[in-house]
């Protein structure tokens, strides 16, 4: 949620620079956006409502800027709303990432004294810091500031006097990107990569005073000099290009085969060295938010099978278990970002009851990562569409190599994950595709669609409805197949789209009685199997690749759910109201 660039440097064109670094960050969900700039000794700033799209600035020349992506939280959607706020003098500015928590009581002090002229917590923090600068430097005032402020915040400050960027964290991430007479700041590591591979990652209670020349660093909380860690990334910028694709969702369900290929090579020793710690630990839960949670579950069945205790836990409800929790047990979390704030919660609490934590993320440097004792990749690339798709699958093919391994059968599973890697890119070059669209434009307009699925197939129904509601706005429900006689089966109607996901398993024939008894009350079957059976309407077929079916199951559903999206005159990579990393409560 939100977006953060900030630029200070040898070069004239800072408003520039940051309009192209917060358009690299527009797949993390905002409504309005702003950019500010030091004109002399003051600042100059323009905000919008809506989206940044192809827009321009006509800021003045500077070489020092800053800018923010807003997801509202405190007050509407206003340009009024819009960061970055400026203080009464106009010479400092402030970008906010996070919530403060003590807002209101902040607020009736500063309020006889300063003009406020937003809704927001943030420019209650902006004018705390700007009557501590009063008597003091700007730095020394935002340090005092924001040990009087509670909850999860990032704060960046530009202060036009001095010409200097100043941030300061908790929880909510921030990245310096270090360059040669020019430094950046980032909320996230993509949107540094056009310009730096040297980095500095901003940990909690740290405080950054950033000029063009260098960078130094404090704890917020006694003011002590901290030497930067500078790490230097061999990755290449990935800025994501459509090409011949229509959305970045589409682009991404394409990116799927050769990321499963890739995932089918994953080093043997990253595995076992997770499956050791599996081996050893009492019990083993997994967690992610959203679709990450599905990806959790799916982990819980295949470690169960494998004989070993697992439970998966949905991120937000994570403290029901804080006191079941010891040194004995291990910790799989699951998360894209590496950023998810109920994921970082989650790692904390963790550590401080001794467990081992493996964090599994598709960002390099990331909270999650930093915080792991042992780290897995997925190696997706970036995610520009808010939807995730290919960083779900290669999450499942982690967990399914991870479980294999625990039974020494890793070669196995890299087999049936290159195969899902070709039974893949069979989906989206033949006929199915073609197939999938055409089913998509016959139900475009339907209220409700449902999906089931048993055993590991559960989670992936869960997951197709969760796609299909993300990005086509169309009520979609996932259920256990075998919870239908249960009140799920009285929503049926004549017509209603059911998909029923049945691989080639020992819930293969629960799953086909399950359709019989959707079809019988008016269900349009949609069956994904490996084998065709009289009661499917409509059948797509997937290969038997035992648990990695559910790679090419889940592909359909994302498919299918882009389609019907698209159909519905949608724009599939920006869903309304979501945001890609929930870095707020």
């Amino acid at each position: 949620m939100c977006g953060i660039f900030g630029y200070i440097g040898k070069k004239n064109h800072a408003a520039e620079i940051v309009l192209d670094g917060l358009k690299k960050l527009e797949y993390r969900g905002y409504d309005s956006w702003g950019i500010a700039v030091k004109k002399g000794t003051t600042i100059k700033r323009e905000r919008h409502v809506g989206k940044i799209g192809a827009a321009k600035t006509k800021l003045p020349v500077s070489n020092l800027g800053l800018g923010h992506t807003r997801w509202a939280t405190h007050g509407g959607v206003t340009i009024g709303n819009a960061h970055p706020h400026v203080d009464c003098a106009n010479t400092l500015c402030l970008v906010h990432n996070g919530i403060v928590e003590n807002f209101r009581p902040l607020k009736e002090k500063l309020v006889k004294k300063h003009k406020f002229l937003s809704e927001t917590d943030t420019e209650v923090a902006l004018h705390l810091i700007e009557s501590k600068a009063q008597k003091q430097p700007v730095a020394r005032a935002l340090r005092v500031a924001f040990n009087q402020v509670t909850g999860m915040n990032a704060f960046i400050v530009l202060n036009a006097k001095k010409d200097e960027l100043l941030a300061v964290k908790n929880g909510s991430p921030l990245v310096i990107g270090v360059g040669k007479g020019e430094n950046f700041i980032a909320s996230d590591l993509w949107a540094l990569l056009d310009h730096t591979n040297r980095v500095i990652f901003l940990e909690d209670g740290q405080l950054a005073q950033i000029s063009a020349g260098q960078v130094k660093l404090f704890d917020a909380a006694s003011g002590k000099a901290l030497k930067p860690q500078v790490k230097r990334l061999d990755w290449q910028a990935q800025q994501s290009r459509l090409g011949r694709f229509h959305h970045f969702m589409e682009k991404e369900i394409y990116d799927q085969p050769k990321i499963l290929d890739d995932l089918s090579r994953l080093s043997p020793g990253t595995i076992a060295s997770v499956t050791r710690l599996i081996k050893k630990a009492d019990k083993t839960f997994l967690l992610g938010c959203g679709t990450a949670s599905y990806a959790a579950l799916f982990g819980e069945y295949l470690l169960n099978f494998s004989g070993y205790d697992a439970q998966a836990i949905v991120g937000s409800e994570f403290q029901k278990f804080a006191r079941l929790l010891t040194p004995k047990q291990a910790f799989l979390m699951l998360s894209q970002s590496g950023e998810t704030i109920d994921v970082v919660d989650a790692v904390n609490l963790a550590k401080k009851k001794k467990m081992r934590v493996v964090g599994i993320t598709n960002v390099l440097g990331s909270t999650l990562y930093r915080k792991s004792d042992l780290k897995i990749l997925l190696g997706a690339g970036q995610e520009v569409a808010v939807a995730s798709t290919k960083a779900f699958t290669a999450k499942l093919a982690i967990l399914t190599q991870l479980a294999y391994q625990l039974n020494g059968n890793l070669d196995e599973a890299k087999k049936l994950i290159a195969q899902a890697a070709r039974a893949t890119q069979g989906l989206l070059s033949g006929k199915v595709r073609a197939d999938i669209k055409k089913l998509a434009t016959k139900i475009k307009d339907e209220d409700d669609i449902f999906a089931v699925g048993r055993l590991t197939s559960f989670p992936i129904a869960l997951e197709t409805a969760l796609k299909i509601k993300e990005v086509s706005y169309a009520h979609a429900e996932g259920y256990a197949g075998g919870e239908l006689k249960h009140g799920p089966i009285a929503l049926i109607d004549q017509g209603t789209p059911c998909i029923v996901i049945a691989p080639k398993d020992q819930s293969l024939t629960d799953s086909l009685s399950a359709a019989h008894e959707l079809k019988a009350r008016g269900g349009l079957i949609i069956g994904i199997s490996p084998q065709n059976d009289p009661v499917f309407d409509v059948h797509f077929k997937v290969p038997d690749l035992k648990e990695a079916s559910a790679i090419p199951a889940a592909v359909i559903a994302q498919l299918l759910a882009y389609d019907i999206a698209v159909a519905r005159g949608l724009n599939p990579d920006k869903p309304r109201n979501l945001a890609k990393s929930v870095t707020v409560r």
